[in-house]
């Protein structure tokens, strides 16, 4: 069995993200358990006086997730042709640990003009060592839409085939490494 953590850049209640990365766990192929990692919004700002003995729960939490996962699959909106803050401030926690080295990752979208956003995000965790999966993107159109309209997208045969697909390549590239 293959657990993946999700990770939703959005603290939004009603946000599209974290609606697709809820709808991924929902959906995951048998072999697979994706777990959704909740804790954005407690993590403090990254200080790296705070790191070592001093690491704050919260983020202490999300570096041993990362680590004990096989793989992480990404979520994010794009504010102002960029990454959210508490998205960089999550793999801010990250980078000077093994957690990020080599960690299979896979980025999902929720919209399709988050085009700054995925390749900055992608280039972030390129540096920081994440084996990155970019062979098959996962993209639902979820931008604009009211949440009852995001649960009948996210509930379609097509797209809950399509995120199957997506988690069943995404475990196939963490197998093969």
């Amino acid at each position: 069995m293959l657990n993946l953590l999700a990770l939703s850049g959005s603290l939004r209640a009603a946000s599209t993200n974290s609606a697709l990365i809820a709808a991924l766990a929902q959906n995951a192929p048998s072999g697979c358990r994706v777990i959704v990692y909740d804790g954005l919004g407690r993590l403090p700002i990254f200080n790296p006086d705070d790191e070592g003995e001093r690491t704050p729960a919260e983020p202490s939490r999300l570096i041993d997730a990362v680590t004990s996962a096989d793989g992480v699959i990404v979520s994010c909106p794009e504010y102002a042709h960029g990454v959210p803050g508490g998205v960089k401030n999550a793999l801010d926690w990250l980078v000077s640990r093994d957690a990020a080295v080599g960690k299979p990752a896979m980025l999902v979208h929720a919209s399709p003009r988050s085009l700054f956003a995925r390749t900055a995000l992608a280039e972030i965790m390129r540096t920081m060592s994440f084996a990155l999966y970019e062979e098959a993107a996962l993209e639902i159109a979820l931008l604009g839409k009211k949440s009852p309209d995001v649960e009948v997208i996210l509930t379609e045969l097509k797209n809950q085939q399509a995120m199957r697909e997506a988690v069943s390549a995404f475990a196939d590239f963490i197998r093969q490494r």
